[in-house]
Protein backbone atom coordinates (compact mmCIF):
# COMPACT_ATOMS: atom_id res chain seq x y z
CA UNK A 1 0.00 0.00 0.00
CA UNK A 2 2.97 2.21 0.94
CA UNK A 3 3.64 2.73 -2.50
CA UNK A 4 0.59 4.42 -3.97
CA UNK A 5 -0.32 8.49 -2.57
CA UNK A 6 -2.20 8.70 0.68
CA UNK A 7 -5.54 11.64 -0.73
CA UNK A 8 -6.13 13.83 2.38
CA UNK A 9 -8.58 16.50 1.44
CA UNK A 10 -8.98 19.69 3.39
CA UNK A 11 -4.98 19.30 3.41
CA UNK A 12 -4.82 23.44 5.00
CA UNK A 13 -7.37 22.50 7.74
CA UNK A 14 -7.00 21.92 11.52
CA UNK A 15 -6.92 18.14 10.64
CA UNK A 16 -5.78 17.64 7.54
CA UNK A 17 -2.43 19.84 8.01
CA UNK A 18 -1.47 17.84 10.85
CA UNK A 19 -2.44 14.51 8.93
CA UNK A 20 -0.17 15.55 6.05
CA UNK A 21 2.77 16.47 8.56
CA UNK A 22 2.45 12.88 10.48
CA UNK A 23 2.07 11.16 7.74
CA UNK A 24 4.86 12.99 5.58
CA UNK A 25 7.05 12.32 9.36
CA UNK A 26 6.86 8.12 8.51
CA UNK A 27 7.93 8.77 4.92
CA UNK A 28 4.56 7.63 3.20
CA UNK A 29 3.53 9.66 -0.05
CA UNK A 30 0.59 12.13 0.37
CA UNK A 31 -1.29 13.92 -2.07
CA UNK A 32 -2.35 17.13 -0.09
CA UNK A 33 -5.34 18.08 -1.53
CA UNK A 34 -7.21 21.56 -0.80
CA UNK A 35 -8.69 24.82 -3.11
CA UNK A 36 -5.24 26.27 -2.69
CA UNK A 37 -1.82 24.92 -2.26
CA UNK A 38 -0.11 21.76 -3.84
CA UNK A 39 -2.94 19.84 -5.21
CA UNK A 40 -6.21 21.79 -5.97
CA UNK A 41 -9.25 20.18 -4.65
CA UNK A 42 -12.70 21.71 -4.45
CA UNK A 43 -15.88 20.33 -3.38
CA UNK A 44 -18.12 22.53 -5.40
CA UNK A 45 -15.93 21.15 -8.75
CA UNK A 46 -16.48 17.61 -9.08
CA UNK A 47 -13.72 18.16 -12.64
CA UNK A 48 -11.15 17.97 -9.64
CA UNK A 49 -12.18 14.87 -7.78
CA UNK A 50 -10.75 12.52 -10.32
CA UNK A 51 -7.09 13.76 -10.15
CA UNK A 52 -7.21 13.80 -6.58
CA UNK A 53 -8.54 10.27 -6.61
CA UNK A 54 -6.18 8.70 -9.77
CA UNK A 55 -4.17 5.64 -8.11
CA UNK A 56 -4.50 6.66 -3.95
CA UNK A 57 -4.99 4.24 -2.16
CA UNK A 58 -6.48 5.54 0.94
CA UNK A 59 -8.76 8.85 1.49
CA UNK A 60 -8.93 11.40 4.38
CA UNK A 61 -13.12 12.64 3.64
CA UNK A 62 -12.66 15.90 5.15
CA UNK A 63 -16.30 17.23 4.51
CA UNK A 64 -17.61 20.51 3.12
CA UNK A 65 -20.05 21.44 6.16
CA UNK A 66 -23.99 21.16 5.59
CA UNK A 67 -23.20 19.63 1.72
CA UNK A 68 -24.37 16.49 0.25
CA UNK A 69 -21.21 15.92 -1.53
CA UNK A 70 -19.85 12.75 0.08
CA UNK A 71 -21.70 10.22 -0.94
CA UNK A 72 -20.71 11.07 -4.94
CA UNK A 73 -17.45 11.59 -4.37
CA UNK A 74 -17.45 7.86 -2.24
CA UNK A 75 -19.05 6.68 -5.35
CA UNK A 76 -15.74 8.01 -7.50
CA UNK A 77 -13.81 6.86 -5.29
CA UNK A 78 -14.98 3.00 -5.42
CA UNK A 79 -14.11 3.35 -9.43
CA UNK A 80 -11.07 4.56 -8.81
CA UNK A 81 -10.41 1.54 -6.79
CA UNK A 82 -9.47 3.20 -3.25
CA UNK A 83 -9.09 0.71 -1.01
CA UNK A 84 -9.43 2.63 2.23
CA UNK A 85 -11.61 5.79 3.67
CA UNK A 86 -12.08 7.76 6.61
CA UNK A 87 -14.23 10.28 7.83
CA UNK A 88 -14.32 13.33 9.34
CA UNK A 89 -17.59 13.68 10.87
CA UNK A 90 -18.79 14.94 14.18
CA UNK A 91 -19.47 14.36 17.87
CA UNK A 92 -23.22 14.19 18.82
CA UNK A 93 -25.07 13.54 14.84
CA UNK A 94 -26.53 10.91 16.52
CA UNK A 95 -28.14 12.17 19.47
CA UNK A 96 -31.31 14.19 17.77
CA UNK A 97 -31.53 16.26 21.12
CA UNK A 98 -27.92 17.16 20.82
CA UNK A 99 -28.94 20.35 19.20
CA UNK A 100 -31.09 22.41 16.94
CA UNK A 101 -29.75 21.58 13.23
CA UNK A 102 -31.45 24.97 11.33
CA UNK A 103 -28.49 24.57 8.77
CA UNK A 104 -28.96 21.04 7.67
CA UNK A 105 -25.03 20.25 8.80
CA UNK A 106 -25.55 17.23 11.21
CA UNK A 107 -28.03 15.51 8.91
CA UNK A 108 -25.57 16.04 6.24
CA UNK A 109 -22.82 14.84 8.03
CA UNK A 110 -24.90 11.60 9.18
CA UNK A 111 -25.41 11.00 5.49
CA UNK A 112 -21.68 11.36 4.84
CA UNK A 113 -21.30 8.65 7.52
CA UNK A 114 -23.69 5.89 6.25
CA UNK A 115 -22.21 6.83 2.28
CA UNK A 116 -18.98 5.59 3.91
CA UNK A 117 -20.31 2.73 5.86
CA UNK A 118 -22.25 1.79 2.37
CA UNK A 119 -19.26 2.00 -0.15
CA UNK A 120 -18.03 -1.42 0.46
CA UNK A 121 -14.36 -0.24 1.66
CA UNK A 122 -12.42 -0.43 4.38
CA UNK A 123 -13.71 2.93 6.48
CA UNK A 124 -13.23 4.54 9.53
CA UNK A 125 -15.41 7.38 11.03
CA UNK A 126 -13.44 9.93 13.37
CA UNK A 127 -15.45 11.96 15.68
CA UNK A 128 -13.96 14.81 17.21
CA UNK A 129 -15.59 16.80 20.03
CA UNK A 130 -14.56 20.32 19.90
CA UNK A 131 -11.23 21.05 19.18
CA UNK A 132 -8.95 22.75 21.53
CA UNK A 133 -7.44 24.53 18.61
CA UNK A 134 -10.54 26.47 18.16
CA UNK A 135 -8.84 28.81 20.62
CA UNK A 136 -6.10 29.74 18.89
CA UNK A 137 -6.89 28.81 15.37
CA UNK A 138 -10.48 28.68 14.87
CA UNK A 139 -13.72 30.95 16.07
CA UNK A 140 -12.55 31.59 19.12
CA UNK A 141 -9.12 32.97 17.92
CA UNK A 142 -9.46 36.69 17.96
CA UNK A 143 -11.21 37.07 21.01
CA UNK A 144 -8.74 35.03 23.26
CA UNK A 145 -5.87 37.64 21.26
CA UNK A 146 -8.08 40.57 21.87
CA UNK A 147 -8.41 39.20 25.65
CA UNK A 148 -12.02 38.56 25.98
CA UNK A 149 -14.10 35.82 24.78
CA UNK A 150 -17.73 36.57 24.92
CA UNK A 151 -20.41 33.16 24.63
CA UNK A 152 -23.46 32.34 25.90
CA UNK A 153 -21.50 29.44 27.48
CA UNK A 154 -22.38 29.48 30.99
CA UNK A 155 -20.44 27.53 33.43
CA UNK A 156 -21.04 24.63 30.83
CA UNK A 157 -17.92 21.89 30.13
CA UNK A 158 -16.34 20.26 27.35
CA UNK A 159 -13.66 17.29 26.78
CA UNK A 160 -11.93 20.01 24.69
CA UNK A 161 -9.87 17.32 22.36
CA UNK A 162 -6.34 18.71 21.03
CA UNK A 163 -5.94 18.22 17.00
CA UNK A 164 -2.48 16.50 17.12
CA UNK A 165 -4.57 13.66 18.65
CA UNK A 166 -7.17 13.85 16.14
CA UNK A 167 -4.30 13.78 13.62
CA UNK A 168 -2.88 10.71 15.24
CA UNK A 169 -6.16 8.98 15.38
CA UNK A 170 -6.57 9.20 11.52
CA UNK A 171 -3.06 8.58 10.56
CA UNK A 172 -3.54 5.31 12.33
CA UNK A 173 -6.63 4.67 10.69
CA UNK A 174 -5.35 5.71 7.46
CA UNK A 175 -2.28 3.17 7.43
CA UNK A 176 -3.50 -0.20 9.83
CA UNK A 177 -5.84 -2.40 9.18
CA UNK A 178 -6.78 -2.70 12.88
CA UNK A 179 -8.97 0.14 12.38
CA UNK A 180 -11.63 -1.24 9.84
CA UNK A 181 -15.28 -0.58 10.82
CA UNK A 182 -14.46 1.40 13.63
CA UNK A 183 -16.05 4.68 14.61
CA UNK A 184 -13.97 6.86 17.40
CA UNK A 185 -15.59 9.39 18.94
CA UNK A 186 -12.27 11.53 20.65
CA UNK A 187 -12.26 13.88 23.04
CA UNK A 188 -9.51 15.21 25.73
CA UNK A 189 -9.08 13.24 29.08
CA UNK A 190 -11.10 15.34 31.31
CA UNK A 191 -13.87 18.10 30.95
CA UNK A 192 -13.21 21.90 31.84
CA UNK A 193 -15.14 24.61 31.65
CA UNK A 194 -14.68 27.97 29.12
CA UNK A 195 -13.90 29.67 32.41
CA UNK A 196 -11.15 26.91 33.07
CA UNK A 197 -9.90 26.80 30.04
CA UNK A 198 -9.32 30.69 29.03
CA UNK A 199 -7.90 30.62 32.74
CA UNK A 200 -5.15 27.81 31.61
CA UNK A 201 -4.59 30.14 28.29
CA UNK A 202 -4.10 33.07 30.17
CA UNK A 203 -1.72 31.69 33.08
CA UNK A 204 0.46 29.44 29.91
CA UNK A 205 0.45 32.81 27.78
CA UNK A 206 1.09 34.92 30.42
CA UNK A 207 -1.75 37.37 29.45
CA UNK A 208 -4.48 38.82 30.80
CA UNK A 209 -7.74 36.98 29.30
CA UNK A 210 -11.44 36.54 30.60
CA UNK A 211 -14.05 35.22 29.93
CA UNK A 212 -18.38 36.84 29.74
CA UNK A 213 -20.90 34.97 29.79
CA UNK A 214 -23.60 36.04 27.87
CA UNK A 215 -27.23 35.98 27.39
CA UNK A 216 -28.25 33.61 23.78
CA UNK A 217 -29.98 37.28 22.61
CA UNK A 218 -27.21 38.79 23.24
CA UNK A 219 -24.43 36.80 21.75
CA UNK A 220 -26.69 36.63 18.27
CA UNK A 221 -27.32 40.39 18.46
CA UNK A 222 -23.72 40.80 18.53
CA UNK A 223 -22.79 38.08 15.92
CA UNK A 224 -25.72 40.07 13.39
CA UNK A 225 -23.80 43.44 14.40
CA UNK A 226 -20.74 42.01 12.87
CA UNK A 227 -22.23 40.84 9.76
CA UNK A 228 -23.30 37.69 10.16
CA UNK A 229 -26.55 36.60 8.93
CA UNK A 230 -29.32 35.93 11.60
CA UNK A 231 -29.56 32.39 10.92
CA UNK A 232 -25.46 31.72 10.73
CA UNK A 233 -25.91 33.38 13.98
CA UNK A 234 -28.59 31.28 16.19
CA UNK A 235 -26.79 28.10 14.29
CA UNK A 236 -23.38 29.47 16.23
CA UNK A 237 -25.44 29.88 19.19
CA UNK A 238 -27.50 26.37 19.27
CA UNK A 239 -23.44 24.77 19.01
CA UNK A 240 -22.72 27.11 22.10
CA UNK A 241 -25.63 26.47 23.78
CA UNK A 242 -24.89 22.76 24.26
CA UNK A 243 -21.64 23.20 25.28
CA UNK A 244 -23.25 25.10 27.90
CA UNK A 245 -26.12 22.00 28.50
CA UNK A 246 -23.33 19.74 28.86
CA UNK A 247 -24.07 18.20 25.81
CA UNK A 248 -19.91 17.72 24.85
CA UNK A 249 -18.75 17.27 28.82
CA UNK A 250 -18.61 13.16 28.67
CA UNK A 251 -15.24 11.96 28.04
CA UNK A 252 -14.97 9.36 24.79
CA UNK A 253 -12.48 6.07 24.69
CA UNK A 254 -11.44 7.00 21.33
CA UNK A 255 -7.95 8.31 21.54
CA UNK A 256 -6.49 5.30 24.06
CA UNK A 257 -8.58 3.07 22.20
CA UNK A 258 -7.01 4.04 18.70
CA UNK A 259 -3.48 4.61 20.26
CA UNK A 260 -2.60 2.91 23.46
CA UNK A 261 -1.98 6.02 25.29
CA UNK A 262 -3.65 8.48 26.96
CA UNK A 263 -5.44 12.12 25.15
CA UNK A 264 -3.37 15.13 25.31
CA UNK A 265 -4.84 17.47 28.40
CA UNK A 266 -5.83 21.15 27.78
CA UNK A 267 -3.07 22.11 29.69
CA UNK A 268 -0.49 20.30 27.47
CA UNK A 269 -2.27 22.11 24.74
CA UNK A 270 -2.31 25.73 26.11
CA UNK A 271 1.42 24.98 27.34
CA UNK A 272 2.78 23.82 23.94
CA UNK A 273 1.00 26.44 21.75
CA UNK A 274 2.38 29.16 24.18
CA UNK A 275 6.15 27.29 23.39
CA UNK A 276 5.44 28.04 19.50
CA UNK A 277 4.24 31.54 20.77
CA UNK A 278 0.80 30.82 19.68
CA UNK A 279 -0.98 33.12 22.10
CA UNK A 280 0.51 35.94 21.20
CA UNK A 281 -1.69 39.49 20.79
Amino acid sequence: MSEQPILVTGATGKSGSRVVRQLRAKGLPVRAAARTGEHVFDWNDSGTWDAALAGAQSVYIVQLDGTRLVRPFVERAVRHGVRRLVLASGRGIDNPDYAKDPTGMAAAMADSEAAVRQSGLEWTISRPGWFAQNFNEGFFADAIRAGELRLPGGDGAASFVDAQDIAAVVVAALTEDRHSGQIYELSGPRAVTLAEAVATIAEASGRAIRYVPLPVDEYVAELVQQGLPPVEAEAFAEIIIALRDGKDEHVSDGVPRALGRPARTFAEFAESTAAEGGWQA
